[in-house]
This record gives C-alpha cells, sequence and structure tokens, in this order.
C-alpha cells in the first residue's frame, strides 16, 4: 500500500522570521556594498571604527546565548568536536589550497586564507534551523569555534598565509580577543545577570546586528573600491569555490562520522559559512583593504548560498521519509 503524502505543515512565527532574516539580509549587504562602490570617498575615513562595530556584532551574539547552550557542548562532546576540528582544518585547507591553484595575488591569497581561518559564522544557525537541521548542534559548534579563534585563528593564518604576506600572530591574537571574545563574553555574562530585562530587547537583536554588519561591509568596500573592478571576478570565482566546497565536505564528514542526517546539514554550514566581519577587520587592520576584498564578498554570498541550500535541503525527506526536525534556532539572527 503506498505511502500517503506527508502534509505540509504552516509556517511558524520563527520560520517567518528566519527566512525574513535570510532573504533581507543578504540584499542590506547588497546595498551597502553598492553604495561603499559608487561613492567611496565620503566613508574611507570610517575605517577605524570596523574593530567597533565588529564588536557590536559579537555582544548581541553573546546576549542570545543561554546556559543551556553551554550545556549543550558538553552533553555531545564527540558531535561539537568533530564540527570543530572539521571547521578549522578544512575551510583554512581549502583557503590556501584556491589561492594557490588559482595563483591569487598575495593581498588577496592572505584574504581568503583569513576567511577561511575565522571562526562559524553566526548566520549558520539560522540557516540550519531552515535546513531542518540540528540547530542544537550548530549553536554549539558555533558558540566553541568563537571562543577558541583568538588560539586557534592567528597561528592556523601564520601557518598558512606567511608565504604570502608577513603575519603578526601575537598583534592578531589581541585584536580578536577584543573584538570578539571579550564582547561575546560580555554579552554572556549580561544575558545571565539581567535575562528578564534582556529578552525584552532579543526581538530587536536581529536588525541591529544586520544593520551594523551592513556598515561593516559599507566600510570595507568603500576603503578598497579602486581595486574591486580589476579583482572582482577572481575574488568571486575563489568565493563561491571556498564556501561551495566547504558546504559539500563539512556535509560529507557528517555523514562519515555517522551523526545522521540532521547533524550532517547542521555540519555543512558550520563549516561552510565563517564569520568573514572578523575577516574583514583584521584584514583591514593587519594587511590592507585589498586583502579585506574576500571577506566582503563572502560575507554576502555565504548568506545567498546557505539560503537556498536550506531551501532545497528543507524539501529533502529525513531518513524515515519524513522531514528531519528543525529545532528551533537560538536567535534569529544574521551575521557575518
Amino acid at each position: 500500500m503506498p505511502t500517503p503524502p506527508i502534509a505540509p505543515t504552516a509556517p511558524t512565527a520563527a520560520d517567518r522570521t528566519a527566512r525574513l532574516a535570510v532573504t533581507v539580509f543578504p540584499l542590506l549587504v547588497v546595498a551597502a556594498g553598492g553604495v561603499g562602490l559608487a561613492a567611496p570617498s565620503h566613508f574611507t575615513g570610517w575605517a577605524p571604527a570596523v574593530p567597533w562595530l565588529l564588536g557590536v556584532v559579537m555582544f548581541t551574539m553573546g546576549l542570545t546565548l543561554t546556559g543551556d547552550d553551554f550545556r549543550a557542548v558538553a552533553k555531545r562532546p564527540w558531535a561539537v568536536g568533530l564540527g570543530l576540528v572539521a571547521h578549522y582544518v578544512i575551510m583554512p585547507g581549502l583557503g590556501w589550497l584556491i589561492a594557490t591553484v588559482l595563483g591569487l595575488p598575495p593581498q588577496l591569497a592572505a584574504g581568503v586564507i583569513l576567511v577561511g581561518c575565522a571562526p562559524s559564522g553566526t548566520a549558520s544557525n539560522v540557516v540550519t534551523y531552515l535546513a531542518r537541521g540540528d540547530v542544537a548542534l550548530s549553536v554549539s559548534v558555533a558558540t566553541v569555534s568563537t571562543l577558541v579563534a583568538p588560539l586557534v585563528t592567528p597561528p592556523l593564518t601564520l601557518l598558512l598565509a606567511d608565504r604570502f604576506l608577513d603575519v603578526d600572530a601575537g598583534a592578531m591574537l589581541t585584536d580578536i580577543l577584543k573584538t570578539v571574545l571579550v564582547p561575546v563574553l560580555g554579552g554572556a555574562l549580561v544575558r545571565m545577570a539581567a535575562g528578564r530585562w534582556v529578552g525584552k530587547v532579543l526581538r530587536a537583536l536581529p536588525a541591529l546586528s544586520a544593520l551594523t554588519i551592513a556598515v561593516l561591509v559599507l566600510i570595507v568596500v568603500s576603503g578598497s573600491a579602486s581595486r574591486i573592478k580589476d579583482a572582482a571576478g577572481l575574488v568571486l570565482l575563489a568565493v563561491v569555490l571556498h564556501n561551495g566546497l566547504g558546504l559539500a565536505l563539512g556535509y560529507a564528514a557528517g555523514r562519515l562520522a555517522r551523526l545522521g542526517r540532521p547533524a550532517s546539514r547542521a555540519m555543512a554550514f558550520e563549516v561552510g559559512m565563517q564569520n568573514s566581519g572578523l575577516a574583514a577587520s583584521l584584514a583591514t587592520a593587519h594587511f590592507s583593504p585589498a586583502a579585506a576584498l574576500p571577506a566582503a564578498v563572502f560575507s554576502v554570498w555565504h548568506n545567498v548560498s546557505g539560503a537556498a541550500v536550506a531551501a532545497w535541503m528543507s524539501r529533502r525527506p529525513g531518513p524515515s521519509g519524513s522531514p528531519s526536525p528543525a529545532g528551533s534556532p537560538a536567535s534569529v539572527s544574521p551575521g557575518p
């Protein structure tokens, strides 16, 4: 007897908010980049604000964290550890390989590698939710990859990018501590101390995060507008390859480890989506505006590709023939 078709479920409020986030956010970033490209002279003096703006984004991420998020890491150390290793092996390795194979100029090569060495992008949680993936695992891997970034990103960048440009790993570590770790932990502490009050503003955090990231992209693009026309095609090719291969290899890592389809979907986005806002900030501070180009393009592209892949995955049945469980996102907030 044939199995009756599965009746589609009505979208929830979280579904609608998540879809809005990953639809509007890329458009906002594209518009910001267009403004920076069209009128760069109006924004080139804003560069010193980049670390502060990134700090705002990371503080809002910290505000979304709860004790349950940290306890979830302890409950699934194997899966979280695998996601962490896959993220910091696959993406840095791909960055170096793509930069080498494409023969990228030193500034662009260092920028691509730096994107690969960055922690997970916070938008990965949202697209995992839309893909009916394991949201709890996604949040855990994104949180841990962010917390360990000061210890992992600088030495990896030094190892892989030093042949292209001089890398000051010590100064980079200090910047990550100031712009990532301290704001995230600060936001988490505020959430623990004043959870009732923070709960009242959680709905406003996605808009604040999206607007802040758009300004970040505006500044980065305006700082390198004169170079974009010459290198746009090459940078876009590198970014599409980097992101696409990261998504595919992340999913493959989860399947090879027998984590199941929902967890493998989470792995795909935790590996393939990066905190490109951090990469842009570090590239601007330690290399050059040209080195920040890959991060600026990645910031737009990985949200577009992530939303598209999530939509495709959400229509594919789970192992039992029913859609894979989605859970609920800790925060429907787009990220760099």
